[in-house]
């Protein structure tokens, strides 16, 4: 019996990365997942794949950045299964890595919008639906970068650490009726948002240029941050709430 059986499960910006290895991870763990997200094509390509390999989904459009939309996202995940056991809110952009006097007022909207604005929409969605049930579990995505800064990580960086604050906020208020919110952490990781620090060295080896900042000797690959909220949202984590989980290989130890 898999980790989450029988549970229905909202993979928030499922359509790649992280995201698309926690929908084929919890599908694999018996959950029916519902892949949200923006571009339909990658989310039901991913869709067929669970299908193939015998587990259940379906594909949701929906923007995070408006409030409207992630209510509808919510609203039809119920309409089709009945209720909403647990999400994993997996969304993010890093909105460009520049200077903080050359960001602009537009660069801080676009980037807090989605970061920081559309965690506050997932949650004022997903929480009352979980709480009438009497039981739920929410998992966000934050970063290391919320911990620890780069130069130009600046607005990335505070949107992240933003929304660690407002996940514990919201587990403190809702710890007592059976809804759990937690937090993954991940340092570099594999995906198409970092795709662009990626260099072939000349023994034919692909590594981020910031590799060596993680002490493990390598950045993560989205299957070991997937595994990470697998377990947070499944019932083995259930005295655990408000918390972060960093998966980062030492580098925040260093």
């Amino acid at each position: 019996m898999g980790l989450l059986q029988d549970k229905i499960v909202a993979v928030v910006g499922g359509t790649s990365g992280i995201g698309e290895a926690a929908s084929k991870l919890f599908a694999k763990e018996g959950a029916t997942v519902a892949v949200v997200g923006r571009r339909q094509a990658e989310g039901e390509a991913i869709v067929a794949d669970i299908l193939a390999a015998g587990g259940k989904a379906s594909f949701i459009q929906a923007d995070v950045a408006d409030a409207a939309s992630v209510e509808e996202m919510t609203q039809e995940i119920v309409k089709r299964h009945g209720r909403l056991d647990a999400a994993f809110n997996n969304f993010g952009i890093d909105g460009g890595m520049k200077p903080v006097i050359d960001q602009t007022e537009a660069d801080y909207d676009r980037i807090m919008d989605i970061n920081l604005k559309g965690a506050f929409f997932a949650l004022k969605s997903q929480l009352p639906v979980m709480l009438a049930q009497g039981k739920g579990a929410i998992v966000f995505t934050s970063s290391v970068l919320a911990e620890v800064s780069l130069p130009g990580s600046n607005l990335y960086s505070a949107s992240k650490a933003g929304l660690i604050g407002l996940a514990r906020s919201a587990a403190v208020e809702v710890a007592a009726k059976g809804v759990r919110v937690n937090v993954v952490s991940p340092a570099i990781t594999r995906t198409p948002m970092t795709a662009g620090g990626f260099k072939t060295g000349a023994d034919g080896e692909q590594k981020h240029v910031l590799t060596d900042f993680h002490p493990i000797g390598r950045v993560a690959e989205p299957e070991e941050v997937a595994e990470a909220a697998l377990f947070l949202l499944a019932d083995r984590a259930s005295f655990i709430t408000g918390h972060t989980l960093t998966v980062d290989g030492g580098l925040t130890a260093r």
